[in-house]
């Protein structure tokens, strides 16, 4: 698994986890730092504070494109994964959408259910048409 692979892995740990147990995911980012087994990516630190930095904007572009989906009704990790992945598309340039895109939807297949790679792809799909201008 390449490294910015395990980074998005990494980052959508921490934001399902501080996710569960109501907690603030910088917390929770400092204290898998603090742990430094496994340590954690720059890419992953970045993900994380970028997601909690934008989260107000992350959320209501997930709620409006996850038709017929409320972000509260989401399953945990799916929730996890969209916010990693709008913070990503949205506001890291130096990662083609495409590639933000194709790993949400693996990270997906990998954590979740048989319905989530495609929900995932067509909300992130959904985001980005209305977001980046062609």
């Amino acid at each position: 698994m390449a490294a910015r692979s395990k980074a998005r892995k990494r980052a959508v740990d921490v934001l399902y986890e501080a996710d569960l147990r109501s907690s603030d995911p910088l917390a929770v980012l400092r204290d898998r730092i603090a742990e430094g087994h496994p340590p954690v990516a720059e890419h992953t630190v970045r993900l994380v504070e970028g997601v909690v930095a934008h989260s107000a904007r992350v959320d209501e572009l997930i709620d409006t494109h996850a038709r017929g989906w409320s972000l509260d009704r989401l399953p945990d990790v799916d929730r996890a994964i969209l916010r990693m992945a709008t913070f990503e598309l949205l506001w890291a340039d130096d990662v083609p959408d495409a590639v933000v895109i194709d790993e949400a939807v693996e990270l997906a297949r990998s954590l979740s259910t048989d319905d989530s790679p495609a929900f995932v792809n067509g909300v992130l799909g959904a985001i980005l048409d209305a977001e980046v201008p062609a």
